[in-house]
């Protein structure tokens, strides 16, 4: 069977994730619920469910989400008794009716494509319900490494929810601490799928919830969420080097830029440049630092309050 485990911590959806777990059609899942020290009782909503599907829960005396969400979910993955694959479902996030379903009719080719990692689509929403994305579908097979350069040329998108891991990927590899976990869930998808492939069921999807109540949602977290893509490129370039192509790498770079033009300092400055030299080359490097001196000029000529006048004369010139 699969194991559901949800790291719970707020109230305010939950309700709509245990909905959307007793409308599945195919029942062959057990949830298991780690309460993270939350001040929101669930015990009352649960009780309502009760006779639904099979779950166990459990109280944390401590709070560990707010120092480390990565030990929260080890603790919660603790829970799980026998099953062979595990999802880690948001609490806040909603399963189509036909995702357990789904998962079993292709069982047989998942186990034939020797898979550990398995992915549905998905479409994010918002607090109201409202869909406010597209449907994400993926290749059927496709490789971590395509996958992250995908996700960072914004082609798609991922979260932790949507994924079902084999049991014992999880146990032997395990999650990384990330700052805010942020990222640990790529890394994750693409450690637990080599050498394989993951593999992805398209007519089945999860709702993702994005609001201010989630990671994704909150800005006020932007500088450790750009911290954390330091890490991971970090660990990608250490750890995973030989994985990727001289084009993917130029990729993950980018996105490396974006973390570094938003915490700019000295340390990062270093890191991004000697990856640029060691990953793709001299001049890679040296276009960067003329990225830099661009970006600079664009700066002080805001400040100076005459960006907007220069770009309009600017474009009146190219267009002659």
């Amino acid at each position: 069977m699969i194991a559901i485990v949800i790291p719970y911590y707020k109230l305010e959806f939950f309700e709509k994730t245990l909905e959307s777990l007793k409308r599945q059609i195919d029942k062959r899942f057990k949830v298991y619920i780690g309460n993270d020290s939350s001040p929101e009782n669930p015990v009352f909503l649960l009780e309502k469910y009760k006779n639904d599907f099979s779950f166990k829960y459990h109280y944390f005396d401590q709070n560990l989400g707010g120092i480390s969400l990565v030990k929260q979910w080890e603790r919660c993955l603790n829970l799980v008794e026998n099953e062979e694959w595990i999802m880690i479902l948001g609490d806040d996030d909603v399963l189509n009716e036909n995702v357990v379903a789904s998962f079993y009719r292709n069982l047989e080719d998942i186990n034939k494509n020797e898979i550990n990692v398995v992915r549905f689509a998905t479409k994010v929403i918002n607090e109201k319900e409202e869909t406010i994305s597209q449907k994400y579908k993926h290749p059927v097979l496709e490789s971590g490494q395509d996958f992250l350069t995908r996700k960072f040329s914004k082609r798609t998108r991922s979260s932790l929810s949507e994924y079902v891991f084999k049991r014992n990927k999880i146990e032997n590899i395990k999650f990384k601490e990330l700052p805010l976990a942020w990222h640990s869930d790529d890394l994750a998808v693409l450690e637990f799928s080599i050498p394989n492939f993951i593999y992805s069921i398209n007519e089945a999807q999860v709702l993702v919830r994005v609001s201010n109540l989630s990671i994704t949602g909150d800005s006020s977290s932007k500088n450790q969420k750009n911290w954390a893509t330091f890490e991971f490129c970090e660990i990608l370039f250490k750890d995973h080097n030989l994985l990727f192509t001289k084009f993917q790498k130029k990729i993950i770079l980018k996105k490396l830029e974006v973390a570094f033009l938003n915490i700019p300092s000295f340390k990062t400055y270093q890191k991004i440049t000697s990856y640029y030299f060691e990953q793709i080359g001299f001049w890679s490097a040296i276009n960067f630092q003329l990225l830099l001196i661009k970006y600079r000029m664009i700066l002080i000529l805001q400040k100076l309050k005459i960006f907007n006048g220069i770009y309009a004369i600017y474009a009146k010139l190219l267009n002659k």
